[in-house]
């Protein structure tokens, strides 16, 4: 690396600017719950005050950890802010107190905590951004399942998903440090009682807490900090301009070309970086031979690098002089420890002239490993026909030409004033000139013709090419020689100029697409904005396509376009399902005038770009296919961007309404309870003058009591969307609590005589007497309401191999097929069935219920005759032998 490319980076200066006057973040990240992240934390925050740090606390959670609670012990406390949520108050961190507090550390602790509604951020991370911002340092903790790059990857092994994640940008810019734990020792703390609650750390050990996922968990943690560091270390470097690999851990970059074994090469690449673990980079090295390559090879190197974009690679274009010279800089500047380059086959003659790209790497590049793998055989191209235009056109020698001859004159007038020697170095003039303007063959051939031009009439004898002093011959041999070498080299400036230009005009239309789409809000727009840049960049008309019940449907065309033919459609259609180009200038189904490619993220494709000409020609030149498959990337993200903020707004939306149903649910139940007491009471205490009052009293109260199992519906429906349900487990008979269930409904189920089949050998259940009664009443309700008058209601309880059945049998129309489970959600009536009235709280009652106790509950029709049948299934886990007393 030269003198010159010792200079701090850029964007690593930016970036260390841009952490001036704002706080540090120390993130204690841990494998699991348990291994000691608060108690760590809350240790090194107790050294720090020692040292005279004012620190003060702003959440911890001890969890009931004695060793915990008493290094909490001696720290200020900033006092939390109380929340009212679902007839709850929860204490959340007060950002605005400890703002006001000004303490130069604060511990804040569970980092991907999700406040509650009405804070002033969704999020924790982002309450510990505005303190960071205030220039307040923050300890905090996270565990590595609540990573959001890993988030799918934990839940692959683990089987559970963490709903509260933290995005990876949050620990890239923090401080890291490791709290760990061997998977023996951590299971040991859970046996002890020190992590959770003896039945918790039961279930927990049989469940998440296995040495397997423990230990795969370790290994994500130690990984992603070992990650961490390493950009920190890099980014270290390039802001002091450090030389060198620095190869704490493994970078890998793979060199790609136009020759067909190019893809082998990046699969290869694939495979080394996903073996080590490491980030990789695809790297296409431009130089002045590349505006030469065909339009096939130039499709070659196109779909290379997007090949490895779809394998989670970096990829990155370089101009340079050569491909030893661009190779060398960026492996450097990516610190890169590991080169995966291919080696073609070469005639000795080739290697001779040439050399060995792979020789002088592995000579050239020390402390890099060189991985040199064989490329496929090219197939034989015979030999090109020189483009047209390689020599220049005829003006440019005109031109040529004419400086000469006006040096000469020049040179003449000169001449005429005295004996000067050195009148040959203007003739240097003319050779720059065309080198420069029109390539280095109008240059040399200019070189040739200006030193005959001052051969023939500047050299004694003169009007002739004679030269009589041998002096002059070496003149003229020289002048020609630096005439010739002044060429190639205005000629090689003149190239990488070009070749500078043309990749900062295309890194400028990326950069120009990219900030259009930052400001687009739409799918509608989006689409539009594509077509029309595309159409407007690559000189071609522009449509788009996006899957729509099952089907492409155009979405977006510019100019507008309204249908397209059946083969294009195939040709988007199939483009779509295997995620590859199709059309024009593809290898799929080239009847067709349009070319597609597919909009893909994540290994999927969202949706299809095509392109066409209006003389139906070739969409698309082969220069022009990285830029296409560059903004479409970009696209492909803004599209996934846009996708997302709908489902957030969509989530946003719902949680408001649940918020708002909660609120009126929980006022109008808790409005309606009090006169209903009053009134049952003075009802009960009534007595009727005749006979006639008797029957309205008996149907007052009747009506009294519904209203009453209404409002009770309503209150247990807030308990459980609150998660406020409190449970007292004990062993409950089912033949006990079936018969006090029906005699509390006697009469509701006057008309339908009700059948019990509920032998007295059946185990016990551990229930909430309660909360199952509640089950009952609401399913046995539900049953003389909806069966036909006069039918009959079958309760039966059955032992079956590992679990327990308690059905519920009426003898109505039954349900709609494929309603089944959606009965059971909350205020759904199912119209067209004998499901249509009522509520629509009865049964989401009973299943959240049945849940919360471990218990399930199915509907489903009945099989011997009409009508429908709910049971509850209680696992061998909740059944007890014996009567309540054993």
């Amino acid at each position: 690396m030269s003198d010159d490319d010792q200079r701090p980076d850029p964007d690593a200066l930016l970036r260390a600017a841009a952490q001036e006057g704002v706080g540090r973040l120390k993130v204690f990240l841990g494998a699991a719950p348990g291994v000691g992240k608060t108690y760590e934390m809350l240790t090194e925050a107790a050294a720090r005050r020692k040292a005279g740090i004012d620190v003060v606390i702003g959440v911890v959670e001890t969890h009931g950890r004695v060793e915990t609670e008493a290094l909490v012990q001696g720290l200020e406390i900033v006092p939390r802010r109380p929340v009212e949520y679902h007839g709850r108050t929860i204490a959340e961190m007060d950002i605005d107190a400890i703002l006001a507090r000004a303490p130069q550390l604060v511990l804040v602790d569970e980092l991907a905590h999700t406040n509650a509604p009405g804070s002033r951020h969704d999020k924790r991370y982002q309450d510990i951004e505005e303190l960071l911002a205030a220039g307040v340092d923050v300890y905090s903790t996270v565990n590595i399942q609540h990573i959001e790059s890993l988030n799918d990857v934990v839940a692959s092994f683990t089987k559970v998903r963490v709903r509260e994640t933290v995005p990876d940008r949050v620990l890239e810019a923090a401080d890291l440090e490791i709290v760990d734990l061997p998977p023996d020792e951590l299971i040991e703390r859970l046996r002890e009682g020190k992590v959770y609650v003896p039945e918790e750390a039961t279930r927990a050990l049989g469940h998440f807490f296995s040495k397997s996922n423990l230990t795969a968990l370790r290994e994500l943690a130690l990984r992603r900090a070992a990650q961490a560091v390493d950009a920190q270390m890099l980014d270290y470097l390039r802001t002091h301009a450090l030389a060198g690999t620095w190869a704490a851990s493994e970078r890998l970059v793979v060199a790609v070309s136009e020759l067909p074994g190019s893809a082998e090469l990046v699969r290869a690449a694939k495979r080394v970086a996903d073996g080590l673990r490491a980030p990789w980079t695809a790297v296409h090295i431009e130089t002045p031979r590349t505006a030469r390559l065909s339009d096939a090879e130039n499709a070659q190197v196109a779909a290379t690098l997007h090949l490895a974009s779809q394998l989670g690679g970096q990829v990155a274009t370089v101009p340079a002089e050569s491909v030893l010279e661009g190779l060398k800089r960026f492996t450097a500047e990516a610190r890169a420890t590991q080169l995966i380059v291919g080696k073609s086959a070469r005639s000795r003659w080739f290697e001779l002239r040439h050399g060995s790209v792979v020789d002088r790497l592995v000579r050239e590049t020390p402390g890099i490993a060189v991985h040199v793998l064989p490329m496929l055989e090219a197939p034989a191209r015979g030999r090109h026909p020189r483009p047209r235009g390689r020599w220049g056109s005829p003006v440019d020698y005109v031109v040529s030409l004419g400086l000469v001859v006006a040096v000469t004159v020049l040179g003449a007038t000169i001449f005429s004033l005295g004996n000067i020697t050195n009148i040959g170095l203007l003739y240097l003039l003319p050779v720059m000139v065309a080198a420069t303007r029109y390539g280095v063959r109008p240059g040399v051939v200019t070189g040739l013709v200006s030193s005959l031009a001052y051969n023939f009439f500047f050299i004694p004898p003169t009007r002739t090419f004679t030269i009589q002093d041998p002096q002059n011959i070496i003149t003229v041999l020289v002048l020609m020689g630096v005439a010739v070498v002044s060429s190639q080299l205005a000629a090689r400036v003149r190239a990488q100029a070009e070749l500078a230009q043309r990749s900062a005009a295309q890194n400028s239309t990326l950069a120009g697409f990219a900030r259009l789409l930052t400001g687009v809000s739409t799918q509608e727009d989006l689409g539009q904005t594509l077509c029309a840049e595309v159409a407007r960049l690559l000189d071609v008309s522009a449509v788009l396509l996006l899957p729509e019940h099952g089907q492409l449907g155009l979405r977006a065309a510019y100019p507008p376009e309204d249908r397209l033919e059946m083969i294009e459609q195939a040709a988007a259609q199939w483009s779509f399902d295997h995620n590859s180009p199709a059309g024009r200038g593809s290898d799929t189904l080239t009847a067709s005038e349009w070319l597609f490619h597919p909009l893909a993220a994540g290994g999927r494709a969202l949706g299809v770009l095509g392109v066409a000409r209006i003389d139906a020609g070739n969409p698309l030149r082969s220069d022009q296919l990285p830029l296409l498959l560059s903004l479409l990337d970009q696209a492909a993200l803004a599209f996934e961007r846009i996708a997302l903020e709908s489902e957030m707004a969509m989530v946003t939306q719902l949680k408001e309404r649940d918020r708002l149903r909660a609120a009126l649910l929980s006022s109008v139940s808790h409005d309606l309870r009090t006169p209903l007491t009053t009134i049952l009471g003075m009802l009960g205490e009534m007595r009727p003058a005749s006979e006639g009052q008797g029957e309205q009293l008996s149907a007052a109260r009747a009506e009294a009591e519904r209203l009453n199992r209404f409002v009770a519906n309503l209150l247990d429906m807030v308990r459980i969307e609150a998660g406020a349900l409190h449970q007292s487990i004990e062993p409950v008979d089912l033949a006990e609590a079936v018969a006090a269930a029906v005699h509390d409904l006697r009469r509701v189920l006057e008309d339908h005589p009700v059948r019990l089949d509920v032998p007295p050998e059946l185990p016990f259940a551990s229930v909430d007497p309660q909360l199952f009664h509640h089950c009952l009443i609401n399913l046995i309700e539900n049953a003389g309401k909806y069966g036909d008058p006069g039918s009959s209601i079958t309760l039966t309880a059955r032992r079956q191999p590992g679990s327990m059945t308690l059905s519920v049998m009426d003898e109505g129309p039954g349900l709609p097929p494929g309603d089944e489970a959606r009965i059971f959600e909350t205020f759904t009536r199912i119209e067209g069935s004998d499901r249509k009235g009522g509520t629509g709280l009865g049964l989401a009652i009973v299943k959240g219920f049945a849940e919360a106790m471990g218990l399930s509950v199915s509907a489903a029709n009945r099989t011997d005759r009409a009508g429908a049948i709910f049971t509850i299934r209680f696992p061998e886990a909740l059944l007890r032998k014996g009567n309540a007393g054993e």
